[in-house]
């Protein structure tokens, strides 16, 4: 039988906070121009696969503003989950274990 984790709330809520924003960052950054800076587009057929990409207007500064501040969220959220004083209390692969039960907590529970 798998073993189950009495997750604090506070665990669970910066866990389930850091998946909105990398949600919330991988979204932004794909509707993004590819380039930060304006950049004229290129194509290469020379090499081993073909590589094209339009000119790019660059990001405006607010759309700069948007990532620093979601990737700064990330970075805090990652650091509180990771170092948070739960892991003190699981030791050795359980700690494994119970890392890889967290990330999918907010899918429900496991039906075995």
């Amino acid at each position: 039988m798998a073993t189950t984790y009495d997750f604090p709330s506070d665990l669970l809520a910066g866990q389930e906070e850091l998946h909105q924003v990398r949600a919330e960052l991988s979204a932004l950054l794909k509707r993004l121009p590819w380039s930060v800076e304006p950049l004229d587009g290129f194509s290469d057929t020379g090499g081993w696969r073909k590589v094209e990409r339009p000119a790019s207007p660059g990001w405006t500064a607010d759309e700069q503003a948007e990532v620093e501040d979601l990737r700064r969220r990330e970075h805090e959220l990652a650091v509180f989950v990771s170092g948070h004083r739960f892991w003190a209390e699981v030791t050795g692969p359980d700690r494994v274990d119970a890392r890889t039960r967290l990330k999918h907590a907010h899918e429900g529970t496991d039906e075995a």
